[in-house]
């Protein structure tokens, strides 16, 4: 018995020794303790072979989604923008558009389309986005505008805003659904592009966060309409707040006038 207490304390020791490695560095350490151990590590040696197929999973699957990134560096480009928005269907709030130069080379493990994330993982990948990005720009177009020249128009407009921010301008931009006339840049469509490019989809996160985070904010504004929850979508709680409590200053008149 004491010598299985004793043979977890080692295993545990171990493992705290190997966190921050990477799956292939750890099976290595392992494999140069093996001798020593034995079968003291075993669990520890078939943990880190899953983590070790798990990553090489990822970077196939990260490999399939940097396809048409390596076409535009084979073509010439040296500078590619993702472009991507959030919010051109919520009842309140802002659209936020956001505009991403990835370097060529880079690995984001689970970099994918926002809404396959979850708000803990899309926070982690914000901060990493930003961390490794060459550039990237916020566009915020708000509900008042959006009132004013349609959500369509706003998306774009908060689109170009994105774009004009990244320095150094990129030679391409990849896109999804719309055509920006007012960009002098190359553009390219990608259809899903948040599920197909690389670019994108760190768009989309950035996007979605920063939305997120601004209509998380007037929750405290204005509490019965709980923006915390719903983000502004209409969900069935916030449509019945809007017909109880009328519309508050961030409600897009034109999107909510039916239910008033």
């Amino acid at each position: 018995m004491q010598k299985k207490v004793i043979l977890k304390e080692i295993e545990k020791e171990i493992e705290c020794g190997i966190y921050n490695l990477e799956p292939a560095s750890a099976l290595e350490y392992l494999d140069g303790i093996k001798d020593k151990y034995g079968a003291g590590i075993e669990k520890l040696v078939e943990k880190h072979k899953k983590r070790l197929a798990a990553l090489e999973a990822e970077k196939r699957r990260y490999e399939e989604i940097s396809v048409f990134e390596r076409e535009a560096y084979n073509s010439g480009a040296r500078y590619i923008a993702g472009v991507d928005e959030a919010g051109r269907g919520p009842l309140a709030g802002p659209v936020v558009a956001a505009a991403v130069i990835l370097p060529e080379g880079v690995f984001i493990k689970n970099l994918k389309d926002s809404k396959k994330l979850s708000p803990a993982q899309r926070d982690v990948l914000y901060e990493e986005i930003i961390k490794k990005a060459v550039s990237y720009g916020i566009g915020i177009v708000d509900e008042k505008c959006i009132d004013e020249i349609n959500i369509l128009k706003a998306t774009k407009l908060a689109m170009e805003k994105a774009i004009k921010k990244l320095l150094p301008a990129p030679d391409i931009i990849f896109i999804d659904a719309v055509s920006l006339d007012n960009i002098n840049i190359k553009q390219k469509a990608i259809e899903k592009g948040d599920n197909l490019s690389i670019s994108i989809a760190a768009a989309s996160i950035l996007a979605k966060v920063t939305r997120d985070r601004i209509i998380e904010s007037k929750d405290s504004l204005y509490p019965v309409y709980g923006f915390a929850r719903h983000k502004g979508y209409g969900t069935k709680e916030h449509i019945e707040a809007i017909k109880k409590y009328g519309a508050c200053p961030v409600h897009r008149m034109s999107f909510i006038k039916k239910f008033l």
